[in-house]
């Protein structure tokens, strides 16, 4: 958890604008597909992107978090819900500007999840608590206590009752007016959950294992993998059910049945998020390789990627070994001003500048303060030691280069490319 937590605290400027081509400049963290098929996409680099999935491109682009975008959810009118690692869940129109329409605030920590229900709105968070906010009403949002630990997902499971799952392994229900009951216990933690037909409900584990709890409390197991799942998407008949995991995999299984129907070979990645379309034909991913993937649900064939292109064009005369080192930084900074600042500030001028002087980037406190020159001596150090050794209270994600000729070619290509 303390490395998601880490990924989760890459921050952008606050800026909206329109595009058309777009990728995210971090992880895809979720998605939300609303009724009429329109499709809205949230990343770690603090951007909403909201599509038009037929054409392939972005109508707009979306960014006001203060941190990254953890969780979506569709709403009536066309209205989209975000929620991020700043606590707080803005609710937008279908063509947003650059502030949303409305905030819900209350929350102590980062927001992990959302779900909707008519004009109620459900958010989980790190602060322990669940909320159900009534939309219409605007009333103070009911608090759900009881989790010991985050809680990591929620859904409206049978009649609208509210379910939460959390790190301390347990799936609880909160009827209203009623004390909440434990569904379920596990010894690990849940971290994503997707209601079925028929009242049962699928939670995704930290060991890698789907586990299907029927209404009466009976619970069957999937094993989709060995590493943490992080999302579950039910189609709309519910038939079907799609399971991301940190190893990279999607598995779609028969919920009925419990056959696994496809392994769909994606990028290799993290996949941080998964939607079916609403015909149930179309399933969406996202994840570490910045993009939104769609696939055929029936066959596990891929369709193609939003957007524009997620890999860096090769440089001319630059050093093709250290650009291909350069691809795990691409995700999060451009190399020239054109670029603009991603998840991280561009590098133009890289070698010679002071840490947290690139206009326009809002910085973390530890980088702000300027107190390192970037040259290839501390360059090299950053990526020998981690960000956490070498700037402890840093918000950068751990990363280190850990064989020498990487390093050594990531240097001669970072000196020719950032001047």
């Amino acid at each position: 958890m303390r490395l998601v937590l880490l990924l989760l605290s890459l921050l952008l400027p606050l800026r909206a604008a329109l595009a058309q081509e777009a990728v995210h400049g971090g992880p895809v963290r979720a998605l939300a597909v609303a009724p009429d098929g329109t499709l809205a996409s949230a990343g770690f680099d603090q951007s909403v992107i909201f599509w038009d999935a037929a054409g392939g491109r972005a109508r707009a682009v979306v960014r006001w978090h203060a941190g990254a975008v953890n969780a979506l959810a569709a709403l009536p009118g066309g209205l989209v819900a975000s929620s991020g690692e700043d606590g707080r869940i803005a609710l937008w129109p279908p063509r947003p500007g650059a502030q949303p329409l409305r905030v819900l605030e209350g929350h102590e920590g980062p927001v992990v999840a959302l779900a909707a229900a008519g004009p109620r709105l459900a958010s989980a968070a790190w602060d322990g608590t669940a909320r159900v906010w009534d939309l219409g009403a605007g009333a103070l949002p009911r608090v759900l206590e009881g989790h010991q630990g985050n809680v990591n997902a929620v859904v409206f499971g049978a009649d609208g009752v509210v379910v939460t799952a959390g790190a301390d392994g347990t799936v609880r229900a909160w009827p209203e007016g009623e004390p909440p009951r434990t569904l379920a216990e596990f010894s690990l933690p849940q971290n994503t959950l997707a209601a079925l037909p028929g009242g049962a409900l699928a939670a995704g584990g930290a060991d890698g294992i789907v586990r299907i709890i029927d209404a009466g409390g009976a619970v069957r197991e999937l094993q989709a993998g060995t590493r943490p799942l992080v999302a579950l998407a039910a189609s709309p008949d519910g038939a079907l059910l799609a399971a991301g995991s940190i190893g990279g995999s999607v598995t779609l299984w028969e919920v009925a049945s419990g056959r696994l129907r496809h392994t769909l070979e994606g990028p290799g990645l993290p996949v941080w998020s998964v939607a079916f379309a609403p015909d149930g034909r179309t399933l969406w991913t996202g994840g570490a390789d910045r993009r939104v993937r769609r696939w055929d649900a029936a066959t596990g064939s891929p369709i193609g990627p939003l957007g524009g292109e997620a890999e860096a064009a090769p440089v001319a005369g630059l050093d093709a070994y250290g650009a291909r080192v350069f691809r795990a930084c691409s995700a999060c900074h451009a190399l020239t001003p054109e670029g603009g600042n991603m998840a991280g500030p561009h590098l133009h001028g890289l070698f010679g500048r002071r840490m947290g002087s690139v206009a326009g980037y809002e910085y973390s406190e530890r980088l702000a303060r300027g107190d390192i020159t970037w040259t290839r001596e501390t360059v090299a150090d950053l990526f020998t030691r981690g960000p956490d050794e070498v700037t402890p209270g840093t918000k950068m994600p751990v990363q280190t280069v850990g064989n020498a000729e990487d390093l050594a070619a990531l240097l001669r290509f970072l000196e020719a490319a950032t001047r």
